[in-house]
């Protein structure tokens, strides 16, 4: 059955890993949920984010697949229960009078900040996980959303090994998850 699957892949920080990673996916036929990109704690290394819908063996396969390009040091597909995720929308809503009141009392329940103010709108910062993000922007929708941009999902592993299925190492020796 297919589900979205979170895969955490680093690369080395070269131009057209993007590029190289992300055809790969779309020759297996795999449609991009979502995909954050961003240097990470090696210096020299780039870490992706990517959601992906498909069946546990399909992504398995990709994964692997993902080895042969020789950028590409680790792939670990997150399991929802072992990872900590979140997303960031930026939202600026209609406020004027009484409403600007209501929705800076939303933003608060949110732990959503104020960005920037014009007189008749409010720029609002949220983060949290998807249900979250899509409950303030359900909530924010009421007032006139005039402008939005959402940021893809990023994950953590809760654990050291935090993979579902395969991790593979740099080497390219196949090891199973803990």
């Amino acid at each position: 059955m297919e589900h979205p699957h979170t895969l955490v892949v680093l690369v080395e920080d070269q131009p057209g890993v993007l590029n190289r990673v992300v055809s790969l996916l779309r020759r297996r036929s795999f449609n991009i949920d979502s995909i954050t990109v961003g240097h990470s704690e090696q210096p020299g290394m780039s870490r992706m984010t990517l959601v992906v819908r498909g069946e546990d063996a399909d992504v398995e396969q990709a994964s692997k697949q993902l080895y042969k390009l020789l950028e590409v040091m680790k792939v670990t597909d997150l399991a929802e229960s072992e990872a900590v995720t979140r997303e960031m929308v930026m939202v600026k809503v209609a406020a004027k009078g009484q409403s600007r009141s209501e929705v800076l009392q939303i933003a608060q329940v949110y732990d959503a900040r104020v960005l920037d103010a014009t007189p008749t709108t409010l720029m609002i910062e949220a983060t949290g996980d998807e249900t979250q993000i899509d409950s303030f922007l359900t909530m924010m929708r009421v007032f006139g959303i005039r402008e939005m941009v959402r940021s893809g999902k990023i994950a953590m592993s809760r654990t050291s090994a935090g993979s579902r299925k395969t991790s593979v190492s740099t080497n390219g020796v196949y090891a199973a998850a803990d």
